[in-house]
Order: structure tokens, then sequence, then C-alpha cells
């Protein structure tokens, strides 16, 4: 019995990959700008950072072509 993965499979796993390294770089940067003391901020309100399905594809295209080099 084979424990190998279809296609489909393997896409989703990229693309909750992809998901994940962009929620984890949202977090940095929001960690970040807390990470600058209140009264140096200047009245700067804490970012909003949008993931857009456009944006996890990228990443996940990223991804998949890291996956696929032949080394």
């Amino acid at each position: 019995m084979s424990n190998s993965k279809s296609g489909f499979e393997l896409r989703t796993d990229i693309l909750g990959m992809a998901m994940g390294v962009l929620e984890g770089n949202r977090e940095a940067k929001i960690n970040s700008f807390y990470s600058i003391p209140e009264e140096d901020r200047k009245g700067e309100r804490h970012p909003v950072i949008e993931i857009t399905s456009e944006d996890v594809i990228v990443e996940a295209q990223k991804l998949y072509a890291f996956v696929n080099e032949k080394v």
C-alpha cells in the first residue's frame, strides 16, 4: 500500500502552508509595531494586514516551485 498523496492533497497542503507563512508574517509585523513604545508611535494605529486569496496563491506557487526544484 502506498502512502503517497494525490495532486489535490499536495496542493491543499501547500495552500495551508502558504496561509501559515502569511499569517506568521502578519503576526510578526503586528508584534513589531507593538514592540515600539506607545509614545514613539506618534499616534499611529496598529497595521491592518489583509491576506487575500491572491496572496495565498502567490505564496503557494513559491513553495511549490521550491518543492519541484531539482537539486
